[in-house]
């Protein structure tokens, strides 16, 4: 009897022991980003550290600049993604050109440090990772399709919260890519974008519910302020939920991208970046 019982308390120590380590590990490989670790509570204060990175993404991506959060290293939680694509002036190799796709918008504002730490929306704390790619020539779907792999892969990214956002030619490639890839990313931002606007794509758009806030010069010369207008038009024409939203400004040229994507400008209390983060896929 004396052996019987020995045999259980050890038998019910080691289930116990088991039990414990499998707890433990689970908590480990939360896919959440480690919910206890109280460094993901703290409100970023530091601008973002952006970094030139040399790598092949694909044959047309030779490089990009990368965003971090300050305090990056410190927290396992994941983070919304701005992908931020430049115009035909910034194209290059990805490595001694790379320093031009920081020229512009966003990447520009966070090498001088105007980029916020931190942006609240609905009384939630977000910090973007943002990742500016220099394309080689034109950028295709796939080519920005790869980058976004690429982030997802070498960083934390919440992928319920992935936005395109682009000027110029950018703005023309964050058009075909939100109609070719409209479910899988939550909003886009096309500045005077370099795109046919067409039925289809903008059905696709409207369809999947992705939300478009789209800027323009009413005397742009380069792109005509009409490639934005009809785009919202036609995606509305499909009763479009969330609704495309357009802003145009009366001067301005083709540099539309200055106006927009400064964190002071805003609409309706929100600026581009705020605007977004109201949009999530789930």
């Amino acid at each position: 009897m004396k052996n019987t019982l020995k045999s259980l308390a050890i038998l019910s120590f080691v289930c116990l022991y088991i039990s414990s380590c499998k707890k433990e590990g689970v908590s480990n490989n939360n896919n959440s980003g480690g919910d206890n670790n109280p460094a993901n509570d703290v409100v970023e204060t530091k601008p973002p550290v952006q970094t030139g990175i040399t790598v092949n993404v694909d044959a047309n991506i030779g490089g990009f600049m990368a965003a971090l959060p300050a305090r990056y290293d410190s927290t396992t939680k994941r983070y919304p993604l701005l992908l931020f694509i430049h115009g035909i002036g910034e194209l290059g190799n990805g490595a001694s050109d790379l320093h031009n796709a920081a020229n512009n918008a966003t990447p520009a504002q966070i090498k001088n440090g105007s980029f916020p730490a931190n942006f609240v929306v609905n009384n939630k704390n977000y910090s973007f990772i943002v990742v500016s790619p220099q394309f080689k020539n034109w950028p295709a779907n796939t080519d920005v399709n790869d980058m976004i792999n690429y982030a997802i892969a070498h960083y934390r990214i919440d992928t319920t919260r992935l936005y395109v956002a682009g000027l110029s030619m950018g703005g023309g490639a964050t058009w075909e890519y939100g109609a070719a890839y409209a479910s899988r990313i939550a909003a886009i931002v096309p500045i005077c974008g370099a795109s046919s606007p067409k039925d289809d794509k903008a059905k696709k758009i409207a369809t999947a519910g992705l939300a478009v806030w789209a800027f323009h010069n009413e005397d742009d010369p380069t792109v005509s302020v009409n490639n934005s207008k009809d785009y919202v038009s036609k995606i509305n024409s499909f009763k479009a939920n969330p609704a495309a939203k357009l802003t145009t400004w009366p001067t301005g040229g083709h540099d539309a991208w200055s106006k927009s994507t400064d964190p002071k400008f805003k609409e309706n209390n929100m600026n581009m970046y705020e605007w977004m983060l109201q949009y999530s896929r789930q």
